[in-house]
């Protein structure tokens, strides 16, 4: 499982701009749940040794009342589930009367906390520090996130002890499926349709309440593990049951997933927080298919205006494919296994790199990139570049200028054409260097003699 590092401090020490900076994000992602204050963030870590989850959590005060008190419960809530905990000071204020609260608040909970001295730039590093030693958490560690000082000595320090789980620790696993959503969709339900109703899995796992279930099981000869992240029930208690819904666990299992089963209760609207949470499920990369339980409680009339809803409210998810299914009576859950079959081998197709070049001119013969300052944008060649998202590499000239809009028209076209419906494509380009860009020293002939055919133009121009 991925580890989980909790931002914490006062309001205003700079946990939001260190928490884009670890997810190498502008604008982070902000999952918008019932009981959640707006400012309390996830992401997936991209700065450090190894891959991490990240949780902004809001500020804590002394004294809090109203919105104040309702974002220290969910602050703490955060650092419950955190394996570690960045606790972030101001190197510029000095100690306050509210760090030594937060100090207090960290010592109580057993957890590994670092003290990191920010807004450190243009400061000596001890002297930066040196005024956090009084809270009696350890070292500090003097950073400036808005300048990237001492982020990676930072995290080299908060991950040590965490590894990267190679390919050889799911072996034999089969297809890792990870079945995720909002409580009482109907999660659970489901995941007892798909394990079959005679299997009896313990409801209560020994662990925390953040670890995720990995529950292997067969279906039409094919190998499956079932990640569950709602606790596997028995059919008979899954109706009493009451979910407790981890945005943390969610987003591990997404991360150990080949392939994501997104729930939706069909008598409920589309909400902010499914957007969120299937949104960090495609920036991660993983094959995704939304399930519309409760499917045949819907009026016939009543069918067609969701299906509008759903197109309106998650565009950004044209990849996935969706299936109307009744977890319960077990209508449509034969297809959506289906389904799951189709996304992991669309995930891990292997594209030869005449074909992607072949559909590349192709979509540029129908479909020419813009020009810039006069000048088209040269697209040469594609390669394969990974699997699980399938990313597809595009050499060429003026790469950095080619828009947004372009390259999701390019996605679209090697989706299409390689039928790579349910898994995210990504589509990067690199640049092709210029084996003639120093003229000033030639040193091939062939280079040598173009450097003279360009000089005599030049001289032939002036004259």
């Amino acid at each position: 499982m991925l580890p989980v590092i909790a931002l914490v401090g006062r309001p205003n020490v700079g946990k939001s701009t260190l928490f884009n900076v670890l997810t190498r994000t502008r604008d982070a992602l902000v999952a918008d749940l019932p009981g959640l204050t707006r400012d309390r963030q996830y992401g997936y870590g991209r700065n450090g040794p190894v891959p991490f989850i990240v949780v902004d959590t809001g500020g804590l005060v002394v004294d809090a009342q109203g919105v104040e008190e309702l974002m220290a419960k969910q602050s703490m809530r955060a650092i419950d589930e955190a394996d570690r905990v960045l606790f972030l000071v101001d190197s510029r204020s000095g100690c306050t009367p509210t760090d030594h609260f937060v100090a207090q608040t960290l010592r109580k909970l057993n957890k590994t906390v670092i003290v990191v001295a920010n807004k450190a730039e243009g400061l000596d590093t001890d002297f930066a520090s040196s005024d956090f030693h009084q809270l009696g958490l350890g070292e500090p560690q003097a950073i400036s996130a808005a300048h990237g000082d001492g982020i990676r000595p930072l995290m080299e320090r908060a991950l040590e002890g965490f590894s990267q789980p190679t390919e050889s620790s799911y072996s034999d696993m089969g297809i890792k499926v990870a079945v995720i959503g909002r409580p009482n969709v109907g999660k659970s339900t489901l995941i007892n349709r798909l394990l079959g109703e005679e299997r009896l899995v313990a409801f209560d796992q020994p662990g925390t309440t953040r670890d995720a279930v990995f529950v292997p099981f067969e279906r039409d000869g094919k190998k499956y593990t079932l990640i569950d992240t709602a606790g596997v029930r028995r059919r008979a208690r899954v109706e009493e049951a009451v979910e407790k819904f981890s945005v943390i666990k969610a987003l591990q299992a997404v991360d150990d997933a080949n392939v994501v089963i997104g729930v939706i209760d069909a008598h409920d609207t589309v909400a902010e927080q499914d957007a969120s949470l299937f949104g960090l499920v495609a920036e991660r990369g993983r094959a995704l298919i939304i399930a519309v339980n409760k499917w045949d409680g819907i009026p016939t009339d009543k069918r067609d205006e969701i299906r509008t809803g759903l197109d309106l409210r998650l565009p950004f998810l044209d990849f996935a494919p969706i299936h109307f299914i009744s977890a319960l009576h077990g209508s449509g859950v034969g297809d959506l296994v289906h389904a799951v079959d189709s996304a992991y081998a669309a995930a891990m197709s292997e594209m030869p790199t005449p074909e992607l070049t072949r559909v590349l001119e192709t979509a540029m013969d129908q479909h020419q990139p813009p020009l810039i300052r006069g000048r088209r944008i040269k697209l040469r060649y594609a390669h394969q570049g990974g699997k699980n998202p399938p990313i597809i590499v595009i050499h060429g000239n003026q790469i950095n200028q080619v828009p947004d809009a372009y390259r999701r028209y390019l996605a679209g076209v090697f989706r299409k054409t390689f039928k790579l419906d349910g898994t995210p494509v990504r589509v990067e380009f690199r640049s092709d260097e210029n084996p003639f860009k120093d003229k000033r020293n030639p040193t091939t002939p062939r280079q040598r003699r173009t450097a003279a055919r360009d000089e005599r133009r030049g001289k032939r121009k002036k004259s």
